[in-house]
Formats: C-alpha cells, structure tokens, sequence
C-alpha cells in the first residue's frame, strides 16, 4: 500500500509507533498531488516546500520525546474560507487575491496543536456560495464536485490528503461529499468555533470534516471542537466522546425514520429506487416518517435568512465591486437587501420550535433520520455545484449531519446516504453511521 492510501487514524498510529515518518506520508501525498492535481485541480495554493517543512519539523519532535497529538504528522487540507497566518485565504475570489490573514482561525490553531500538517488551501466556491470554482469531480471530470467545499471533498477522495476541513451554510460540506463518494461530517451548530473563518450567516454557518472512514471523521472533528469567547455561538462543556462512542456497538440495533422530506420530487428516479432498495434492506429497522404540513416553509425561512445575511455580510464586496461578483451572487444579495427585518426575525424564530418537534421524536422514536444526501449523482457539468435541497432543512435546524457513500448511480458515481442526529448527540450519530455501514457492507 502506497502511504498517501493510509487513513488518518491508521496513519497518526504508524507514525506515534515510528513505522513511518511525517515526511515520508507528505511526500507520498505530495506524489499523489503531482499526479491528480492537473485533472481534480482541488487546491488553490500549496506549497511543497513548506509541507515538507512542517512534517520535517513534526518528526523533530517525536524525536525529542515530547508529547503527540491525536493528529500528529498527518496532512490536513483546509477550505480556502478558512484564515491561516502563514498561506493566503482569498474567499473564491478576486477581490480577495492576496489576502493573507494575520492570525490562524481557531480551528486551524487547534489543529496545529494536535500535531497537524496543515497541506494547503483547498478550492472554494465563489465566497462559499453557487459560483464554482476550478475544481472537478475524481470520479469523472466532466461531472460537478459539489460546493461550496469542493477542493475539501475532491482533494480526500482523490487520496490526495486523508482529511479536510469545510464548511457548511446550506449543503456545502453535504453535497461535495456525497457526489465524491467520502464520509462529510457536520457536528452540531456551536460544537465548532467559527472565529477567523469567513461569516456568511451567524445562525447558519457551520464548519464540518471530510475523511474516507467514521472513525477519521470521528478523528478529525474531536480536535476542532471546543468554546471559543470570540464565536458567541459556542459555550463551555465537555467535549463528547466522538471517537470512543463512534468505535462502540449500539446497545439495540438503530431505528430509522426515512424521510423524503416535501421535495422527494427533486430527487431522481434512481435515487427513488436506490432508497427503495436500501429500506427494504433495513427491514423493521426503519419507518417513513413524513413532515408536518408546517414543516414545508422551512426551506423560505432558510433562504430568508441566509440571503439578509449575505446582504449584510458581503455589503462591503457588493459596493466595491459589484462587477467582479457572480450574477447569482448578485442576485442573493439583491433579494437580501429587500427583505423586510420582520420576515427575517420570524424565521429566526421558527428554528427552536423545529428542533423542539424533532427532539421529541428522538426520544421517543427513533435513533436517526435516513434521507438523501442530494438530488441524485453528481450532475454533468461545471457551470453548477448542484441542488443542496436535501440538506437545507437540517442546515437551519443545526443539525449533526453525515453523509455515507453506501451506493453508486448506474454512471459509476458515487450516491451518497444521508443520517441526521438530534442536536448535541453527534457521537451516538458516528456511531449509528458506522453500524450502518457495516449492515450495508455485509450485505
């Protein structure tokens, strides 16, 4: 096996047992890089040199006896929205070009204090909306990655590195990982700090990990998560177990609610039949549920506030320099500018008692929900990072979100299966996701 085929975890052992080195798992990823950087194109800056320098600098240690971190030596791939002190972080787009922060975001300075690579920056979307960017599907170059994430979800499927971090507004982390065919994990809203990561929406925005295996994902998440005074939306607590649940068997076998939610009808007819198919699978194990009729205005509310945020955030990007903006950034912006401050605080308003119905569900009920990650297999195409509909609804409710690549279309591309936990109960989630890999797996 080549070392840039390690996962994450496999990879943090090997090294803390001195099998291999830091350096010699950058370069085998560094190799991986030169060979499918020209067709994926999943970075927008790397810098060799620098990585090697890291990696060099991670085995100094080791060899100085001092403590590892739970990631130490391992590369990790950081969403180009995300500030880091010593690489640009220029948003997706030009009127950022040069931009070089003066101070890490909080996540990408716990992530070096767990003893991480940090590779490079990853492609985003045009500041983490519609707009692609450069980056294509690994799976078939002719087909979309998903966004806004996408060099995140491209770069891991593509072994390029093991792990990325990305974010999520609407179905950003979602929908690159389910048309890439890798685990996207999005913990609960407030788990992560969003200090020095570009603010699209304050009640939306929500940071998440790629991997290739839950118990990466579990990895990757247990060291991002954590208070941070400068994001709000944090508080202290402890931190869950993510990778010791993730690891256990559930005490009784998980019950699902399969939801179609009310845009079943975006989804494909092979996503009908993949779906069909995998219920029938799980037997008594899962049950339709369907939304209360309220639940329908959901998806306005979403849009409601993510576009008055838009408008306010990007105001600077729009006044100076509106021309350089995508039209369909223009136009989220425009319509944010005309909505009424009482639509947009009553949608605010309905997320609490979303998450009260669907607590009590949880309780009562079920272990998780079962739906699509996506409309379908990643669509042909570069113009459009595809629909996040099926991620919209759990985005607003702050959710812990997982995608699982569990089927493929008939073009080969992977379908990606979607479970979503109650707030705040993100390990028992890693932990029904690996236990429905393994029904799946076994056939």
């Amino acid at each position: 096996m080549d070392l840039y085929e390690l996962g994450a975890a496999a990879a943090a052992n090997a090294i803390a047992e001195g099998r291999i080195s830091s350096e010699e798992l950058v370069a085998s990823c560094l190799a991986r890089i030169r060979i499918e950087e020209p067709r994926v194109q999943a970075w927008t800056f790397l810098d060799p040199d620098y990585a090697l320098q890291q990696a060099r600098a991670a085995d100094e240690w080791k060899r100085e006896g001092k403590t590892l971190g739970a990631l130490h030596g391992v590369p990790v791939g950081i969403k180009d929205i995300i500030d880091t002190q010593d690489m640009p972080t220029e948003n997706g787009t030009v009127l950022h070009a040069g931009r070089t922060p003066s101070e890490d975001a909080s996540v990408v300075r716990m992530l070096r204090a767990a003893g991480a690579v940090i590779m490079g920056k990853t492609v985003t979307t045009e500041l983490a909306t519609y707009a692609p960017g450069k980056t294509r599907n690994p799976h078939n170059a002719e087909h979309t990655p998903g966004g806004s994430s996408s060099g995140s979800a491209a770069a891991v499927a593509a072994h390029m590195v093991p792990l990325a971090l990305g974010t999520q507004t609407n179905g950003s982390i979602i929908r690159p990982a389910a048309y890439c065919g890798v685990i996207g994990f999005k913990p609960s809203f407030g788990l992560i700090p969003r200090h020095g990561v570009l603010k699209q929406s304050r009640s939306l925005d929500q940071l998440g990990v790629f991997a290739r295996s839950v118990e990466d994902a579990a990895l990757l998440a247990a060291q991002i998560i954590g208070y941070d005074e400068r994001d709000p939306d944090t508080r202290p607590r402890a931190k869950p177990p993510l990778r010791d649940i993730a690891a256990q068997e559930p005490p009784v076998a998980p019950h699902f609610a399969f939801v179609k939610t009310p845009l079943w009808n975006k989804a494909d007819p092979e996503s009908h039949e993949a779906f069909a198919e995998l219920v029938a699978h799980l037997g008594e194990q899962v049950e339709e549920f369907r939304f209360p009729p309220a639940f329908k205005e959901a998806w306005k509310w979403h849009q409601t506030i993510m576009e008055a945020d838009i408008a306010l955030n990007y105001e600077q990007e729009y006044a100076q320099g509106k021309d350089k903006l995508s039209e369909s950034l223009r136009g989220q912006i425009e319509r944010g500018r005309k909505l009424r401050a009482v639509d947009y605080n009553k949608a605010l308003d309905e997320i609490p008692a979303l998450n009260a119905v669907l607590q009590e569900l949880f309780e009562q009920r079920f272990e998780a929900f079962l739906t699509p990650a996506t409309t379908g297999t990643a669509p042909r195409g570069l113009e459009s990072t595809g629909s996040p509909v099926f991620c919209t609804f759990w985005t607003l409710c702050g959710m812990p979100a997982i995608t699982l690549p569990l089927m493929r279309g008939a073009n080969g591309l992977p379908l990606g299966v979607q479970l979503v936990g109650p707030r705040g109960g993100d390990a028992r989630l890693l932990r029904t996701a690996r236990w429905l890999i393994e029904q799946v797996q076994a056939g």
